[in-house]
């Protein structure tokens, strides 16, 4: 299946949630910039809080592996994929790197955000969350995202996206009450392939556009 853009998808998951979450109290949380693209659409239909995690991927020294990311909030999450073992060996290994890493990630979040880009958890609270992302190749994120709610107390989770993998979706299951994937690939070929139009803002112009949202919602 494939999409004009990324509103267009937003636009069709939209018309899935309308009928059932119009007069629910929902909150929009995007993943990814190309997520806010999705999650607008769904936030304007609901006419309900979009919101974004702002996120840094750290990876393995010397390998395209990642070893988890760093959320906004500082919370550091592993990557999934990985054994306790594995995460023990690694963390003995680069475990000053390690460090380091996850300092400059989140100093570097922070100078994005500013201060009036952090979720907070009053507008979050006894919601409908619904996490949006404009692909799901792996759980990476949304392992993150669910790290960062725990403490909040929400009435339910659901996950919307256009298009995931099959191990992804298997995860998904695994930790959401309700899934909205327009379409489930066996062979993902990266998330641009989906799209007509790749036209995506910068990460700047992301966060700058969810801070003016969130501080309208307070």
């Amino acid at each position: 299946m494939y999409f004009e853009s990324r509103a267009h998808a937003g636009q069709l998951l939209a018309a899935q949630l309308v009928e059932r979450y119009r007069y629910e109290n929902c909150a929009v949380i995007a993943l990814s910039d190309g997520g806010v693209l999705v999650g607008e659409q769904i936030a304007a239909q609901l006419h309900c809080i979009l919101t974004m995690l702002v996120t840094e991927g750290i990876e393995v020294p010397g390998e395209s592996i990642s070893f988890g990311a760093v959320s906004q909030a500082g919370n550091f999450t592993y990557n999934s994929e990985f054994s306790s073992g594995e995460i023990e060996e690694y963390t003995s290994e680069f475990h000053g790197y390690l460090d380091d890493q996850k300092r400059q990630a989140f100093s570097r979040i922070n100078r994005l955000i500013g201060d009036g880009g952090l979720i907070e958890p009053r507008l979050l609270r006894d919601r409908v969350i619904i996490l949006v992302s404009d692909s799901f190749s792996d759980s990476a994120l949304l392992n993150v995202a669910i790290d960062f709610l725990k403490p909040i107390h929400t009435i339910k989770l659901i996950v919307a996206a256009p298009v995931a993998t099959i191990p992804a979706v298997d995860r998904l299951h695994i930790v959401a009450d309700e899934l909205h994937i327009l379409d489930v690939k066996e062979n993902f070929m990266g998330t641009d392939h989906y799209y007509d139009d790749n036209a995506v803002p910068s990460h700047e112009e992301t966060i700058a556009k969810i801070n003016q949202i969130v501080l309208n919602w307070r």
